[in-house]
């Protein structure tokens, strides 16, 4: 079935909105979230302000979009990965999941840094951002239940349980707890290597990030379970 068609009015509005994003992305990759204005953004679209308030209501709306956004790109770009890959072994996967999210990272560290750099004072996001930034975790995780062996003892710790109760909250699924922790495991470790290069701070230490990255990556494959 064709998609309805939409009023013109409706474009200009998906058009004005995807526009004044654009100029925020801007700002944000020259001064960072504390630098997007919104009266700033109008002037360069040669519309007023209050004109530019019809479409976010404030700041944080804007912000919430550019969140929203950032999520969703990052989640598509690591289940695109996983999907060109699928006719690898899980290992082969798993390696090719977390070099794309470094590749998206380093592309626009700008956004990378708007989800996992300082927090925003003040700004709280809406709940639906917690579920878009969950997806590419549940990609890390899907890809480790293949690889839990299958005579593992449960051995359910509070961890165990915390994060079953998050995942069926959040998505349904019940996947290993051994799966679930080695996911998060991964999330947080590669974190910590990917967000110190996004800012810099390998520089002049003599140590390549490619290469650390590489070696986290094989370390989450190589431990035992």
């Amino acid at each position: 079935m064709p998609a309805p068609q939409r009023s013109p009015r409706e474009r200009y509005r998906d058009q004005t909105r995807a526009e004044a994003k654009e100029v925020a992305l801007d700002q944000l990759a020259e001064s960072g979230p504390a630098g997007i204005s919104l009266n700033a953004i109008a002037k360069r679209m040669g519309i007023t302000g209050p004109a530019l308030y019809r479409y976010f209501e404030n700041r944080d709306a804007l912000l919430g979009a550019l969140i929203t956004d950032a999520y969703r790109d990052m989640a598509e770009a690591v289940e695109a990965a996983a999907e060109q890959h699928r006719k690898k072994a899980p290992a082969g996967r798993l390696r090719e999941v977390a070099l794309e999210w470094r590749r998206w990272a380093l592309a626009q560290p700008h956004r990378y840094l708007l989800l996992y750099g300082t927090p925003v004072p003040g700004y709280a996001a809406p709940e639906e951002t917690y579920e878009l930034a969950d997806r590419a975790l549940r990609t890390l995780q899907a890809l480790f239940a293949e690889l839990v062996p299958a005579d593992l003892p449960p051995g359910r710790t509070a961890l165990d349980r915390q994060l079953a109760a998050l995942r069926a909250k959040r998505s349904g699924e019940e996947l290993p707890p051994a799966a679930l922790r080695r996911g998060v495991l991964a999330w947080t470790r590669l974190y910590g290597v990917l967000g110190l290069e996004v800012q810099g701070q390998f520089e002049g230490t003599g140590v390549d990030p490619e290469l650390l990255y590489r070696a986290e990556i094989d370390s989450l494959l190589a431990e035992p379970w």
